[in-house]
């Protein structure tokens, strides 16, 4: 890895991941990532080949271990933190929630006995900020709604509500630390709504991830999905990546802050309205649809809820990417799949 700074990036072989171990690799960093087991991440290695020189995986067998990241934070700069529990069907909070906490605070405590480290920052979602009610939701928000209905529902919880309340409790766990330790190295959390986009690699159509999934089932014909949620909240991966770097980058300017990642409230159908007016020749083949329902103009959220993601926009002077590029990328990535 040379004389670069190096980052470990937890999670490495996630969906997200890929673009941001993309993003520091070509910002000038090294990366170490970390997997539950080597070989889950041969697809991100082998996308990135050009910069083998440049990117370690280590195993990191159990997230929960006391020291589990002792020896993959030696030498680093900053860290990222992806690993964490992702999905809408658990039936048991109690391993989810252990998995999104532990993971964090044995991390944390990793790389608090590490001098290297500078920054962290830890990818948590919207999911931690927004609740049921109406209004506008900001970075100064909390999901403490969540957590409370798991603790009264225990098992009986949908996997959702336990998906929301893991990553809510896991980002207290981060600013709990801070706050009870006093770190040397800056702190930050990034929280991105639902994510599309090209994933850095991809090895088989199956593997894609299912927030994403919708632009495929689009693409090769199949019915338009009803959205995963009224409204849903949609963000660029590279959008993340990018935050990600610059949270590194900037760790004095953003310590101690959330940033808030939403373009707006995309669902399929607009992925529909693009994809046939980018893919003339697919027009058969691409559902149409009822063009232009369930979505706003520039794909704003109604008056009465809206999540305001433009802190990161105005922090650091780059806009989302537009709606239809994002889609529009995706497919191209996808066509080989077709």
């Amino acid at each position: 890895m040379g004389n670069k700074r190096i980052v470990l990036v937890s999670g490495a072989n996630g969906y997200i991941a890929g673009p941001v171990i993309r993003a520091f690799l070509e910002a000038g960093y090294a990366v170490r990532g970390t997997v539950r087991s080597k070989p889950s991440a041969n697809t991100i290695v082998n996308a990135l080949a050009e910069y083998k020189d440049d990117l370690e995986i280590v195993e990191v067998p159990d997230i929960l271990a006391s020291g589990a990241f002792d020896e993959a934070v030696k030498g680093v700069y900053g860290i990222a933190h992806l690993a964490s529990p992702v999905g809408f069907h658990f039936t048991d909070p109690e391993p989810i929630l252990n998995a999104a906490i532990g993971g964090t605070r044995t991390i944390l405590q990793s790389a608090h006995k590490e001098a290297s480290v500078k920054s962290f920052v830890l990818m948590s979602s919207v999911a931690a900020v927004i609740s049921s009610r109406d209004g506008r939701f900001t970075e100064a928000d909390w999901n403490d709604e969540g957590p409370a209905m798991v603790k009264k529902l225990g098992k009986d919880s949908p996997g959702g509500l336990i998906y929301s309340a893991s990553k809510a409790e896991g980002e207290r766990a981060l600013w709990a630390f801070r706050d009870e330790n006093n770190p040397s190295f800056t702190i930050a959390a990034i929280n991105p709504g639902f994510v599309m986009g090209p994933p850095a690699a991809l090895d088989s159509i199956e593997s894609l991830s299912g927030t994403t999934a919708f632009i495929w089932k689009v693409f090769s014909g199949q019915d338009i999905p009803a959205p995963l949620k009224p409204d849903p909240p949609y963000v660029d991966v590279r959008d993340i990546a990018r935050a990600a770097v610059y949270a590194i980058d900037h760790g004095k300017e953003v310590n101690g802050e959330r940033f808030l990642l939403i373009r707006g409230a995309i669902p399929p159908q607009a992925a529909a309205d693009i994809l046939r007016e980018a893919y003339p020749a697919r027009r058969d083949i691409i559902k149409e649809g009822t063009p232009g329902a369930g979505y706003r103009p520039g794909f704003a959220f109604p008056e009465q809820r809206v999540i305001d993601g433009s802190k990161i926009v105005r922090v650091t002077g780059k806009d989302y990417y537009s709606v239809e590029q994002t889609i529009i990328d995706t497919a191209k990535f996808l066509e080989k799949f077709l």
